[in-house]
């Protein structure tokens, strides 16, 4: 047998076996998932897929068509990790049919890796150094769990290497131990018991008590494994990991290991003690940290994903927060001692004018600073003004709701986590070479009350903090979902082709770092792109990319007004066609309710195009390129608060939510430290998720239950 001719029959029906298994674990139908693979595999994008290929996906959304893809490509590194454990045991020349068979029927990782166990090149170990000895014939003979008398058993195995009975029988066990180690029916019953049973327990490390003080809720923890919310496990790992904590994972053991005698004892010989004794051994030596490093992995997986989608959820909702839109912008950062930075901020957000002010401490040039914020309002025509809600804040706010500009002028808060991240990096440095951080930092105050999703696109999502333990986490699953999040909220929203930074233009669907740079090269040499047709003289800008990138992109004013729609180039010829049937012009379609009402969508209906797309098309003449993000609204915190010593329990204050975890919400009332609303505290009803009752952003009415000044918390509720 030669295993390259079996691997070659694997890989043959090895897709269609995933796709089967795909359908009935994500319940979709055969077309479903195979057009979705082969899509992807052709070089479609996620968004593009769902946005463009309806007729060929049924309509799946981005999160189905996401799943599809990642279901398959685990499927897919396990068919590797399955050839790397066939050919290694091939070349042992141990691989049977029966035991071929069984590596390609293996479901999971777990089950390949049990039966890889035996076959696996070993350091030396004591089952090893015994079979050196000429001991498993003995083990074997124990095995059988026949002989009342072990000792004169034993002495048949005595040579200079084992010159006693105690160490022929000892090294028996060993032998035994390590094949009680790999016996497939024994893993999968322990591992049976861990899934049912088993309890995490955390315990402080003896000495550890005042440095690892935050993780006193651990100190003496248990609680049932699959019960553990992934928070929890994040945090107990933690402590793992930083040296304050000891942790163990333990199923119930009188039962776990009556489970195994049963399965292994065969009587009360001699010889079955002697088998007992090394199942215990191998338990404690063997079984039990392997199995205890799996289901640990295990739980830290199931936290890991739990925990990027949370984080994913959280930066969805910000990225797509309401824009202010294009309006003149003051952006202001606050500070004391180093003053307050102004920015002025055309509608493209292009900085016209910067300096600085010192309103508050320890300058106090109050009046000073009133006049300079009034001169530039007028000399820049500033139609809203942004104030970062870092340092000085509230206080830079309260300065500003105290004046009369003699016209409306918006004020807003602005969230600025990450603004200093961005600051300091390459990108800031970039597009502001010849200014410091504090002005790189006012700026994108600015833009992110504009356009959220345009600034916070150059920000590393990680720097933001909206997640739960998102520095815990698998770093790359992390970086995947995010992107992916980013990549999705950039093509939901559209791009305009002619103003857009690089850094936006690369989550474009099929576009990238490389190709975003070369549209910003193109346009600073050619001026503005008049058509979506004219980004095909983009330099590597080929059919398959121009395809998947064209819908997303955006251009205003555009001779033909489509090229500022969501309908693909591709689709054209369908708008143009209703037009030509009712004898009008696509500009008189976009602008005439009453001749679109008069379209029948299914007279358009071809083998190609079906009624998904037509209905697509149609609601994009009704509203081309609409901004699916709702408007920005202005938030006041209570004048009165402005400390963590101004709140009482009882009061019921203004706030905002600044993140939200799987146990609560934080929200922000003004006194620079966020309190949590627990779960349990967000409705007069059961909450399974706080999702279900807030929004990133969302403006809320909290109660104050508790203050702890020293601690830093603040506990809120939201019921009536």
């Amino acid at each position: 047998m030669r295993i390259n001719t079996s691997i070659v029959e694997i890989n043959k029906d090895m897709k269609e076996l995933h796709i089967t298994l795909i359908c009935r674990e994500l319940a979709l139908q055969e077309y479903q998932v195979r057009n979705t693979l082969e899509l992807l595999a052709d070089g479609a994008t996620v968004p593009f897929v769902s946005r463009y290929r309806k007729e060929a996906t049924g309509s799946l959304d981005e999160v189905q068509i996401a799943a599809v893809k990642s279901r398959y490509g685990k499927l897919v590194e396990l068919d590797k990790r399955r050839e790397a454990v066939m050919r290694s045991i091939e070349e042992q020349g141990k691989l049977t049919d029966e035991l071929k068979q069984q590596v390609e029927q293996a479901k999971n990782i777990s089950e390949l890796e049990d039966l890889y166990l035996p076959f696996r090149p070993k350091r030396k170990t004591r089952a090893s150094i015994a079979r050196e000895r000429g001991l498993e014939p003995m083990a074997l003979r124990l095995m059988q769990q026949k002989d009342d008398d072990v000792a004169a058993a034993a002495q048949e195995f005595l040579n200079d290497a084992v010159p006693t009975v105690d160490e022929a029988l000892q090294g028996a066990r060993d032998i035994i131990a390590e094949q009680i180690n790999e016996d497939l029916r024994v893993r999968d019953a322990v591992r049976r018991m861990f899934s049912r049973t088993a309890v995490i327990t955390s315990k402080v490390i003896k000495g550890k008590e005042t440095d690892g003080e935050k993780y006193r809720d651990y100190f003496d923890f248990s609680e049932a494994l699959n019960r553990c919310p992934s928070h929890r496990v994040l945090a107990i790992l933690r402590g793992k990991d930083e040296a304050f904590l000891r942790v163990g994972i333990e199923p119930e053991q009188e039962k776990t290991m009556d489970t195994l005698r049963r399965l292994l004892i065969k009587g009360h010989t001699a010889a079955a003690q002697q088998v007992e004794e090394a199942l215990k051994d191998s338990y404690r030596r063997l079984l039990h940290p392997s199995i205890e490093t799996e289901f640990e992995a295990q739980a830290k997986e199931k936290a890991d994903d739990e925990a990027i989608r949370v984080f994913a959820d959280n930066l969805r909702q910000l990225l797509l927060a309401s824009p202010l839109g294009q309006k003149n912008v003051l952006a202001i950062d606050p500070g004391f001692r180093t003053g307050c930075k102004l920015v002025c901020l055309d509608r493209q957000g292009n900085l016209m004018h910067n300096e600085t002010i010192y309103p508050h401490r320890p300058q106090s040039e109050t009046a000073a600073a009133k006049r300079k914020i009034m001169s530039l309002i007028d000399a820049y025509k500033i139609e809203a003004i942004a104030v970062g809600n870092g340092t000085a804040g509230r206080e830079t706010e309260r300065l500003i709701q105290s004046m009369a500009f003699g016209r409306d002028i918006q004020v807003f808060v602005v969230n600025e986590s990450g603004a200093s991240i961005y600051s300091a990096s390459a990108t800031a440095r970039e597009e502001f070479p010849d200014y410091d951080v504090t002005v790189r930092g006012a700026v994108s105050i600015g833009r992110r009350l504009m356009d959220p999703l345009a600034e916070l696109v150059k920000i590393d999502p990680k720097s933001i903090g909206v997640g739960q333990y998102q520095h815990d986490v698998d770093r790359n699953k992390l970086k995947t979902a995010l992107d992916t999040v980013v990549e999705s909220c950039v093509n939901l929203v559209g791009v305009n082709v002619n103003t857009a930074s690089k850094h936006l233009l690369a989550y474009v669907s099929g576009l990238g770092p490389q190709l975003a740079q070369n549209i910003i090269d193109y346009r600073k040499e050619n001026g503005a792109f008049l058509s979506r047709k004219a980004l095909k003289k983009v330099p590597r800008m080929g059919d398959k990319t121009f395809e998947q990138c064209a819908g997303f992109l955006r251009i205003p004013g555009a001779e033909n007004p489509l090229d500022n729609s969501a309908v693909h180039p591709e689709s054209y010829h369908i708008a143009e066609r209703m037009a030509n049937d009712l004898n009008v012009s696509v500009h008189d379609l976009l602008k005439d309710e009453k001749l679109r009402q008069q379209i029948q969508p299914s007279q358009y209906v071809t083998d190609t195009v079906g009624l998904p797309t037509l209905t697509d098309i149609m609601q994009e003449l009704a509203k081309p390129g609409l901004d699916p993000r709702s408007k920005v609204k202005v938030f006041e915190f209570a004048q009165d608060v402005h400390r963590m010593e101004d709140l009482k329990p009882g009061m019921e204050l203004p706030g905002i939510v600044t993140n939200i975890t799987n146990f609560g919400c934080f929200v922000d009332v003004g006194v620079k430290q966020d309190g949590l609303v627990h779960i349990s505290r967000l409705a007069d009803r059961y909450v399974a998720h706080p999702s279900e009752v807030v929004k990133l952003n969302q403006h809320v009415k909290v109660r104050v239950l508790e203050v702890d000044p020293i601690r830093r918390r603040i506990s809120f509720s939201m019921k009536s």
